[in-house]
């Protein structure tokens, strides 16, 4: 049978940690658990499941901490977890059931994350998606082609049927946006992935003060030629948006007629429709929730392709 070592990092979890470790921890052949810096009695509640308790100091980096806990793990595959995850009695069985047969030459194994898409969700416009949560720890090269021989570098990557739910009890926007603004303030440039998630997280998390303070952020993405049109466009929605709030109607024309002459998005179509309302010109402000709802599609927060501008046409009595 495969051995699993489950990896986490974890930090004040005390409220929902047992109920992820009651969930998974008599599939897992160890558990490692790495603390960044916890003030409640979140260690107190893993060493009732592993000795493997490790510190480990916050540099501002997920990944660092990630690959700390995966340095201590000795079994073969590594499963990792968040604190507010947990695997339902029926999703446990189809775990333990991959662990009785699953291939050595699988190299990653991915699992549906189940998104809860209520008070507490911060980045995600999906209720499940495909996402790897087991892989193998030490992989193994080997050649490929019977001529002019090669070594084989994709992995060997097995989408499972498992759900994975994510049923978070607090809000983590707060924390993820203040690292964000961080990496600015650094010099450091965020990677694609990085800047779709920081305009994601805005839009579904943000409060109005977060968008001012990225102002600086996405000007400088809106105008760098290294952006894509789809990073360009993120840029161009943040900042109609911190235009629209400070009131200067200007810059955000300016924007929102850029975003709209490159295609066009839900966000900007609710921009558009939050500040004609605003001038009481309630007719132009329900053209642009139209569109929002049904002429173009969201490309930061679902809500503004649904329930934003829904609800605003009933507002407006529009529908």
């Amino acid at each position: 049978m495969t051995t699993f070592s489950l990896c986490m990092i974890v930090k004040n979890e005390e409220k929902v940690l047992a109920r992820c470790l009651d969930s998974l921890a008599d599939l897992m052949d160890e558990i490692i658990i790495v603390d960044t810096g916890s003030t409640d009695r979140t260690k107190e509640i893993a060493s009732r499941y592993t000795d493997k308790i490790y510190d480990f100091t916050w540099i501002d980096d997920f990944s660092a901490a990630r690959n700390f806990a995966a340095s201590k793990a000795v079994m073969e595959y590594i499963y990792t977890a968040d604190a507010d995850e947990l695997v339902d009695p029926d999703n446990h069985r189809k775990l333990q059931q991959l662990k009785e047969v699953l291939l050595p030459e699988v190299e990653i194994v991915q699992m549906y994350y189940c998104n809860d898409l209520g008070d507490y969700n911060t980045t995600g416009n999906f209720e499940k998606e495909l996402r790897p949560k087991l892989y193998r720890r030490q992989r193994e090269f080997t050649w490929i082609d019977p001529i002019h021989e090669t070594l084989r570098l994709d992995p060997v990557v097995f989408d499972s049927e498992i759900e994975i739910l994510h049923r978070p009890q607090s809000r983590h926007g707060s924390r993820d946006l203040a690292a964000l603004r961080r990496l600015h303030g650094q010099g450091i440039a965020l990677s694609p992935k990085l800047h779709h998630m920081y305009a994601m997280e805005l839009f579904i998390a943000g409060e109005d003060r977060d968008f001012l303070a990225a102002e600086e952020t996405f000007l400088e993405s809106a105008e760098q030629q290294s952006r894509s049109e789809a990073e360009v466009m993120e840029a161009v929605c943040v900042l109609a948006h911190i235009y629209r709030l400070r009131g200067d109607v200007h810059h955000f024309m300016t924007y929102s007629l850029k975003g709209t002459a490159m295609g066009g998005c839900a966000e900007l179509c609710c921009e558009l429709g939050a500040y004609y309302e605003a001038c009481s010109e309630y007719q132009e402000a329900a053209m642009w929730y139209y569109n929002a709802a049904h002429e173009t599609e969201s490309i930061l927060n679902i809500a503004c392709h649904t329930t934003i501008p829904q609800e605003a046409l009933k507002r407006l009595g529009a529908l």
